[in-house]
């Protein structure tokens, strides 16, 4: 699946190429590995939005399996299950402290390898010079945001597609045993996996004075998706325009994180992938180069963008109670390993590796500031809730940074785990999870209204929620916490900041 060595040497099994490749370069892989998951353990708990939440509900799913969650039961489902369950196991096996360091870690490797090897099948060489770059979209909004099961379908779906483009037609069948492992993720990978291995497979089969009828057909059944999509189900659309933030698109957006100095070091990543195109295409050109082997690789970029800009953002399906959103920002994560695919095609050069490193030395500094505070304010959390007695319902109101792209507000679920309830948590209300709730448990509200107005500061408390704590943000630099007891009656953002403040 991966190139030998050697890019000349064509083996006839991807599994075998694969496996000389991890033969050849262990010490390398192994290094690799450990320093992409630096992040995962620089922070006693993992900063990673919806991540929180998650494993505050694998503590649920403990408590429902041991028969101490009156109320809650846990759904029959297929899909958006792949990392709930593996985290839940190794929380039976370890704890969930390490169970979650674990299982994040696994996930970074599975979307870091399979993005390795796409670019790697794609540029017929292996890209060790874009090691810095793909550690950086390893760690972007699409991780930030804590979409784990997502993310993990964007790795299992990119071998996928490597096997496409590399396997032999026997080692295509290995397909049909991805596909339900992708599912049991999330069906996006599974739309990612079918769609952009068939598309692999027929460039591959298709004359070259053909191969321009397979983008084409390809945005015309994106078209056709979008326009059927849009036409049956209620839909929202992105409020941000291609001609004002066109990189907001390209997948250089992954970087927008925590603040405006972030849409900086997107910016300046944007540019530096254009000179590096720019220059070699140049230098191929001069030496009278054809461009041939950028074809393919450009083909899936853009099929990608066009995909970020012709899908609705936010869709209301009938059979969940909150809608499904954030899909153009999901399919830029997919547009930034595709715009990778791109770039490997390039010479590498010594320039290159100094460029992308200095880059991503500067994003991660940033992620290790931010992601810091953000761990502290998750430790007051959890020192609030040590002063109650077991089992009493916390309510929290915690708003993003101003201009930050990432939701911060599970972290009180998580310091919830094994000691408290998170009252407003939004799992067994949305109808997505395996974690649902009857009405009227004292354990977490069955209603998504009820949750999103405790979340927004917008819930009158009832005299049956007693008692009852909110945390919320008490300073203006929105990283200093504080809890009171709420009364009947009153609204539970009636104190603290209000998302006016975060303009």
């Amino acid at each position: 699946m991966i190139l030998a060595p050697k890019t000349d040497v064509k083996m006839s099994s991807a599994i075998a190429s694969a496996a000389h490749f991890v033969r050849a370069y262990w010490i390398r892989v192994c290094v690799s590995s450990a320093i992409l998951l630096i992040p995962c353990f620089w922070h006693r708990h993992i900063e990673a939005g919806d991540l929180a939440s998650h494993t505050y509900n694998a503590w649920l799913t403990q408590l429902i399996d041991r028969g101490q969650a009156p109320g809650l039961w846990l759904a029959r489902q297929w899909n958006n299950i792949f990392f709930d369950i593996l985290l839940v196991r190794l929380a039976n096996l370890f704890g969930l402290n390490l169970a979650e360091k674990i299982a994040v870690s696994l996930a970074v490797l599975i979307f870091f390898w399979g993005s390795f090897a796409l670019v790697g099948v794609m540029a017929k060489r292996i890209p060790w010079f874009l090691v810095p770059c793909l550690m950086i979209f390893a760690y972007g909004w699409t991780f930030q945001m804590g979409f784990l099961n997502y993310y993990i379908s964007l790795g299992l779906a990119f071998f996928g597609m490597a096997l496409a483009e590399a396997g032999s037609r026997r080692e295509l069948a290995l397909l049909l045993l991805l596909v339900p492992l992708t599912w049991m993720a999330h069906p996006l990978g599974v739309v990612l996996l079918i769609g952009g291995g068939a598309y692999l497979i027929l460039a591959k089969r298709l004359r070259c004075r053909n191969k321009w009828l397979l983008p084409g057909a390809a945005g015309l059944s994106l078209a056709f998706l979008s326009f059927y999509i849009s036409s049956h189900y209620e839909v929202i659309w992105s409020s941000i325009s291609l001609y004002n933030y066109p990189h907001n698109f390209s997948g250089v957006d992954q970087l927008d994180l925590y603040g405006a100095r972030y849409t900086s070091v997107s910016n300046l990543l944007l540019v530096f992938i254009l000179v590096c195109l720019a220059s070699d295409i140049v230098i191929r050109l001069k030496a009278r180069e054809t461009l041939t082997a950028f074809q393919v690789p450009f083909q899936i970029y853009l099929i990608a963008v066009f995909s970020a800009i012709s899908f609705p953002r936010i869709i209301f399906f009938p059979q969940s109670a909150i809608p499904f959103g954030l899909l153009t920002e999901r399919i830029s994560s997919v547009a930034a390993i595709f715009g990778c695919s791109v770039l490997g095609v390039m010479t590498p050069k010594r320039w290159h590796v100094a460029g992308f490193s200095a880059l991503a030395a500067v994003f991660f500094l940033f992620l290790y500031l931010d992601t810091g505070k953000v761990n502290r304010m998750e430790i007051q959390a959890e020192r609030y809730e040590r002063v109650l007695p077991p089992g009493q319902r916390i309510i929290a109101t915690i708003w993003p940074f101003s201009g930050s792209r990432v939701f911060i507000n599970h972290i009180v679920d998580r310091s919830c785990a094994g000691y408290c309830f998170s009252y407003g948590n939004y799992e067994p209300s949305s109808k997505q999870f395996r974690v649902r709730a009857n009405p009227n448990n004292q354990i977490v509200t069955a209603s998504s209204e009820m949750a999103e107005a405790i979340e927004s500061g917008e819930y009158i408390v009832q005299r049956d929620d007693l008692p009852i704590f909110q945390i919320y943000q008490c300073n203006l630099n929105m990283t200093e916490l504080c809890m009171r007891e709420l009364a009947p009656g009153e609204k539970n953002g009636r104190e603290g900041l209000h998302p006016i403040h975060n303009q």
